[in-house]
């Protein structure tokens, strides 16, 4: 009952949605690595993927699918994909969800892969627009 995403899938938090399907829910995620940064979750209750049965299967459409679309809505030059399971693999929000992570010329490379601080002032909102801008 206090689970963020599990408010998030059911509308009593607000979120940027760019996807959904019967089975999943992506949103912009309001920590961003980088630029349109989003997370795909199942819309089911599942910690992790090693706790239950098939939470990995049931976003894996959602996870393709929002991919393509920050690829090609956003013009990124590569797109990094990133789970945790567990409290020791960084795992910080205990329910499954994939990091779909845009990465861009400019910033290549695993080592910068997380770019922690706050998206500058309209930069959420602004990278929704665009990614809607198509649908």
């Amino acid at each position: 009952p206090n689970c963020i995403f599990c408010k998030i899938v059911s509308g009593e938090l607000p979120s940027r949605r760019i996807y959904e399907d019967e089975r999943a829910v992506a949103f912009l995620d309001i920590a961003a690595w980088h630029r349109g940064h989003s997370l795909v979750v199942p819309k089911r209750h599942v910690p992790d993927i090693i706790t239950g049965s098939g939470s990995l299967s049931e976003i894996a459409a959602a996870v393709d699918a929002v991919a393509r679309l920050l690829k090609h809505r956003l013009a990124a030059d590569g797109i990094n994909l990133l789970l945790s399971a567990g409290d020791a693999a960084g795992q910080e929000v205990f329910h499954t969800h994939m990091h779909v992570v845009p990465r861009y010329a400019d910033e290549p490379g695993l080592r910068r892969l997380i770019n922690p601080g706050a998206a500058p002032d309209g930069e959420l909102e602004s990278v929704y627009r665009q990614i809607q801008a198509g649908a």
